[in-house]
């Protein structure tokens, strides 16, 4: 374990790429640890709903969705989302990025829960976990790349966003018209989600400063569910054909 202290005057406010090799290191590792994290917290979130939840009250609730009510849903995980990651990333106490984290992390697996449900009863239970398995080697693929040629991809940001924006636009008009955006959309958003893990790692490597690991890991966390979440639709697509 290391023994530098990430809140010290020292070491707090600076950007990891300027740090010592011992803070940097020991940022990063926190970093993907609470990553790591995030994700187990989720998996044990979705392993309780479904041990606790009946499926007829699953079935009736993925029965009650309508497009209204998914809108509904994607702009309170907005809000949500949004109050999290200034929790995360505020400089705040932490306690605070703890609580932003975990915030995010309930809300993504309520999010997810109808999604997980209809692959596993009605498409095939071993969907999810093939999913996963790409999800773990696209995001390992890409980390690798980052770390390995230390590229920064910062500039990506506006862009990203844009994407995002238009992304949404899409979701929103799709839902009021009620058409599907198909398969070449879902393409598309992980090609989206994988732009994200290239800015997000890059951040890593050279923007965040080392008292903010916990807002890196969130940042990771959010675009590595984006990717699965469209994995898993991809995969769900192919099946239904």
């Amino acid at each position: 374990m290391s023994n530098v202290n990430p809140y010290s005057p020292a070491e707090a406010g600076m950007p990891a790429a300027f740090a010592d090799e011992s803070a940097r290191a020991s940022f990063i590792r926190r970093t993907y640890t609470h990553l790591f994290g995030a994700i187990v917290a989720l998996v044990a979130i979705e392993a309780v709903i479904f041990a606790v939840v009946p499926q007829a009250k699953m079935v009736q609730l993925v029965q009650s969705v309508t497009p209204w009510t998914w809108l509904i849903a994607l702009g309170a995980f907005m809000v949500v989302s949004w109050i999290a990651r200034s929790w995360a990333t505020t400089g705040a106490s932490p306690g605070k990025q703890y609580a932003g984290l975990g915030l995010y992390v309930v809300a993504e697996a309520l999010l997810l829960c109808p999604l997980l449900f209809v692959a596993i009863v009605y498409v095939d239970p071993r969907t999810p976990l093939l999913a996963a398995m790409i999800t773990l080697i696209v995001f390992a693929g890409l980390t690798a790349f980052v770390f390995f040629t230390g590229a920064d991809f910062a500039g990506w940001g506006r862009y990203l966003a844009l994407g995002g924006i238009a992304a949404l636009g899409a979701i929103v008009v799709g839902a009021i018209m009620g058409f599907s955006l198909g398969l070449w959309f879902s393409v598309a958003m992980v090609a989206l989600a994988s732009g994200y893990i290239l800015y997000d790692t890059s951040n890593v490597l050279h923007h965040y400063r080392t008292d903010q690991h916990v807002a890196a890991a969130l940042a990771l966390f959010a675009s590595v569910v984006l990717l699965f979440w469209y994995v898993l639709r991809i995969l769900m697509a192919f099946a239904d054909e």
